[in-house]
């Protein structure tokens, strides 16, 4: 995939290139069928950030959330979307690093999750704003 399609899967998703691509690499998988994914996921998740707030820690940096949720929130969710598991394991990379990288640049500080957690990135700009 062209840095162009990681570009715009990155501006779509509310993840950084460098993390999808790190995601893409570690999962070994296609850069563009994790992009799609990460595309589509983030169309539906955009609708959920009430539903999240309530449940889950979460900082807001530069017009992007990042949620803390337990991996058997992240496994369910992902299930609804029907990805293969090596897409799943891309998506679930890509986004808990991006959440950790979110906590950390919080006034917050802390990227520190437990080994039972991930993370679930949501742009807020074109979401609802609170």
């Amino acid at each position: 995939m062209a840095k162009a399609d990681t570009g715009t899967a990155s501006t779509e998703s509310g993840l950084d290139t460098a993390v999808i691509e790190r995601a893409a690499g570690w999962a070994e998988v296609n850069n563009k069928a994790l992009c799609d994914a990460l595309v589509v996921l983030h169309a539906d998740l955009i609708g959920r950030h009430s539903q999240f707030e309530r449940a889950f820690d979460y900082v807001t940096v530069n017009g992007t959330r990042a949620y803390r949720v337990s991996d058997a929130v992240c496994d369910d969710l992902l299930a609804e979307f029907g990805f293969e598991d090596d897409i799943a394991a891309g998506v679930r990379l890509a986004h808990t690093e991006q959440a950790k990288l979110l906590f950390a640049k919080s006034v917050r500080g802390d990227d520190n999750f437990d080994a039972d957690e991930c993370g679930i990135v949501i742009g807020i700009d074109t979401a609802e704003q609170f």
